[in-house]
């Protein structure tokens, strides 16, 4: 039975206080219909007795209190899902806002999930090609893998997400591809650059989009990763397919649950954010995975930007103990003209290694990547201490480093956003950039692997 009250005592911000409560459950949906008889959504977020706390969903100008009825509606916030979802377009809270009919729906989810099983998950171990060299060849993404982008204000990090999104698959399997791309606060512009961009390259036929923009209520962010992440969960678990999950801006999330903590007067952790801010992050990041015994998976790219590019700021610092690495975008290259700006030494892939090799990749996966991060390094380093020193004060072997460095930077990096290279081009194409460096430095690769592949063809 559904109980009523008009006894709404208090409203700060998007948090309302409702007196004399009972039998209410923590998470319920709750409907508030205003004096106008405008109708307003929220859910439970504390219990004190007979007090409950409300946060609103489309916030609460013009609520009179005197006159506003609230109603608990006894069940938590739900998405309806069905495979019909692929192709379309919602909001933050799961509403279509594509034009396009009503989802009739299979059945209906709580937004907040359930962990998975520790005992039941699965190690991931197969290689998901992006087609985006400096991922694919040095950090590799792996089925079932949560693989963050650290970025800046004003990088193109939209560009990475969007062309991974239209050419992510994995190799040799039959099974549907699906993308599930979640959005946080970010402006029309923005909104209008991805919906066009998938539109256009047809990646719109296989991909859910979940999109709260920055003029909705910030409280709406809140739910918007944890719809795009049920949806996920349905097709990967239930429909067998690999779900890529592409999630940004997560530091849009962090600023909306500032925002609620502010607002219920808590105590503030580091720079403001609250206290559970790693807590929270986890219930999200968590959601990716493999279960044994079933064939789908959730693979998860969560974008954030550094405020400041500062990477020990709280949410990329948490974000870094949660996933199994980080593909970090650098404003120097960015500046420089290469695109995508990723900077691979500070980049990483926790579990690349469990991902590539023989009946994956390519057999000289591993020692080419080896190869490649200690050239660059040496290289760099070949090319800073030219500045102070000039370049006699170098060796032939670091001035072939340095020039190793920098046709890396040119042909391997910088690729350009329209560029889909399969794992095989960009394996022979670090072949090719290895030959400028004298085979006596090659000292990371076995000597069958340089006897195969180290030729003078390109």
């Amino acid at each position: 039975m559904l109980k009523e009250y008009k006894s709404v005592q208090e409203v700060v911000g998007p948090l309302m206080i409702v007196e004399g409560v009972e039998g209410i459950k923590y998470e319920e949906l709750v409907e508030i219909q205003t004096q106008t008889g405008e109708k307003r959504r929220g859910r439970v977020l504390e219990i004190d007795g007979d007090r409950a706390m409300i946060q609103l969903f489309e916030g609460s100008a013009g609520i009179n209190l005197k006159d506003t009825t609230v109603r608990f509606l006894g069940k938590p916030l739900e998405l309806g899902v069905s495979e019909d979802m692929i192709g379309r377009i919602f909001d933050g809270l799961g509403n279509p806002i594509d034009n396009g009919p009503k989802i009739i729906p299979e059945k209906r989810v709580d937004i907040n999930g359930s962990p998975i099983n520790p005992v039941s998950r699965d190690y991931p171990s197969e290689f998901i090609q992006t087609g985006i060299s400096t991922i694919d060849g040095l950090n590799t993404l792996v089925r079932g893998q949560k693989l963050p982008i650290f970025s800046g204000s004003g990088l193109p990090h939209n560009n990475v997400a969007a062309q991974i999104a239209r050419q992510a698959k994995v190799l040799g399997d039959d099974a549907k591809f699906a993308v599930v791309f979640g959005a946080m606060g970010i402006t029309f512009e923005e909104a209008q650059f991805f919906i066009d961009d998938f539109t256009k390259t047809g990646a719109i036929d296989r991909a859910v989009l979940f999109i709260n923009l920055a003029n909705d209520p910030a409280i709406e962010r809140i739910s918007t990763p944890r719809m795009a992440l049920t949806c996920a969960e349905y097709l990967a678990f239930e429909k067998g397919m690999h779900v890529l999950v592409i999630l940004t801006d997560l530091t849009n999330y962090a600023e909306a649950l500032r925002e609620v903590s502010a607002a219920r007067k808590e105590v503030p952790g580091r720079r403001g954010y609250p206290g559970y801010l790693y807590t929270d992050l986890s219930q999200i990041y968590e959601r990716a995975g493999k279960i044994k015994g079933k064939p789908g998976s959730i693979t998860q790219i969560p974008i954030l930007t550094m405020p400041e590019d500062d990477i020990t700021h709280p949410i990329p610092d948490l974000t870094g103990y949660i996933t199994e690495g980080q593909i970090i975008l650098s404003r120097e290259l960015y500046k420089s003209g290469i695109q995508p700006p990723i900077f691979v030494i500070p980049s990483l892939s926790r579990l690349k290694d469990k991902g590539i090799g023989k009946g994956k990749t390519r057999e000289d996966h591993a020692d080419t990547m080896n190869q490649i991060y200690a050239g660059y390094a040496s290289g760099r380093e070949a090319r800073e201490l030219a500045v102070i020193l000039g370049d006699s004060a170098l060796s032939e072997a670091d001035k072939a480093f340095a020039k190793f460095a920098e046709d890396f930077d040119k042909e391997y990096v910088s690729q350009g956003y329209e560029t889909n290279r399969s794992i095989q081009e960009t394996l022979d194409l670090g072949w090719k950039l290895l030959r400028e460096i004298p085979r006596t430095e090659l000292k990371r690769i076995r000597t069958e692997y340089l006897d195969k592949y180290l030729t003078d063809k390109d």
